[in-house]
């Protein structure tokens, strides 16, 4: 593909610098933004990166002047609302903007995690079972949704509010993990049975032609025998803490051809029951028989390198720059839904 304009859309604080002689770039927070833009350079693109706040106005300006092909969507908020990027990216395609990654129909459907169970339980799709608890609402749990149980926020993304705690054994517990995401989180809460099991994940890349990558799993090291084998905060973030505990992630080679099949093609329904396009990473729990619930699923998911989705990525083909090239020619390709006047 011949080199093409690309704006780079990010918040203004994971901007990475222009120089990073001497920074650990594995210990940064804009990592996946660095990772991202300098391998589009490298593809001999001609990006510009824009950070943004509260306000579109910068958007708008910057395509005006800069006339980009594309605009590589990295916002995973808007103004430190989770559910305002879909509206940038609506925005994006009222300019007439080609862009990267979903859609705002899909975000809108996989943002929230009890819709999303609710759409993926009407198309047999398999989910654990769960209950929402609204904010300024007593916590009661209904009868059919037995312990144990996963306490997390019904919209934040990236482990945000997930710790050891989250895991509740009875109804006090629950309460108070409740109130916590309400109260520390800023969101409303959903508790989903718990299931003991392995943590997998399963990248989709794709419009219309799907190409599911192969099974990745989560792999917990050395943590305490008695912790419950989660996706924390710590567990998918803190670096010191992964290095100490040996938490690390690699492909699911030992499951059985039929069973990784069968993921993976849960993964691939999964995508396209919640109108999903560009990429995208499925989580699923695997429990000790066999049996894979799907935990949610992650338009636009964590893209850097060393991550699952890009290591997945390298396993069926894809070395990083490839990988960042074709999701620039997926946001080229995709046209957004129109509809047609009578």
């Amino acid at each position: 593909m011949r080199p093409r304009r690309i704006l780079a859309i990010t918040k203004t604080e994971m901007v990475p610098p222009d120089d990073v002689e001497g920074i650990d770039i594995d210990r940064q927070i804009w990592k996946m933004d660095y990772d991202v833009i300098s391998h589009l350079r490298k593809l001999g693109h001609e990006v510009r990166v824009l950070g943004v706040g509260g306000e579109l106005g910068p958007i708008r300006d910057a395509i005006d002047e800069f006339q980009p092909h594309l605009a590589f969507n990295l916002l995973d908020d808007f103004d430190g609302e989770i559910f305002f990027d879909q509206n940038v990216v609506s925005y994006l395609e009222l300019l007439g903007v080609p862009y990267s990654g979903c859609n705002p129909r899909g975000l809108i459907l996989a943002r929230d995690k009890a819709l999303s169970k609710k759409i993926l339980t009407y198309h047999r799709i398999p989910v654990p079972g769960f209950a929402v608890f609204r904010r300024g609402r007593k916590v009661t749990r209904p009868s059919r949704l037995e312990y144990p149980l996963i306490v997390k926020s019904l919209v934040e993304q990236a482990s945000a509010g997930i710790a050891q705690t989250s895991v509740v054994y009875d109804d006090e517990a629950l309460r108070e993990r409740v109130v916590f995401v309400h109260e520390r989180v800023g969101t409303d809460a959903i508790a989903e049975s718990y299931i003991e099991g392995r943590e997998l994940y399963v990248g989709v890349l794709g419009n219309y032609r799907l190409q599911v990558l192969p099974v990745w799993e989560l792999l917990f090291g050395n943590l305490p025998e008695r912790a419950p084998r989660i996706a924390t905060a710590k567990v998918k973030f803190d670096v010191d803490y992964q290095e100490a505990r040996g938490i690390t992630n690699a492909a699911a080679d030992d499951l059985d051809p039929v069973l990784a099949r069968r993921i993976q093609d849960i993964a691939k329904r999964t995508y396209r029951v919640l109108d999903m396009n560009g990429y995208a990473r499925i989580d699923i729990r695997l429990s000790a028989d066999g049996s894979p619930r799907v935990l949610e699923a992650n338009p636009n998911p964590q893209l850097a390198w060393g991550e699952e989705f890009a290591e997945s990525a390298q396993r069926a083909g894809y070395d990083y720059s490839s990988l960042i090239q074709r999701i620039v020619s997926l946001g080229l390709a995709w046209q957004p839904r129109r509809s047609r006047r009578r």
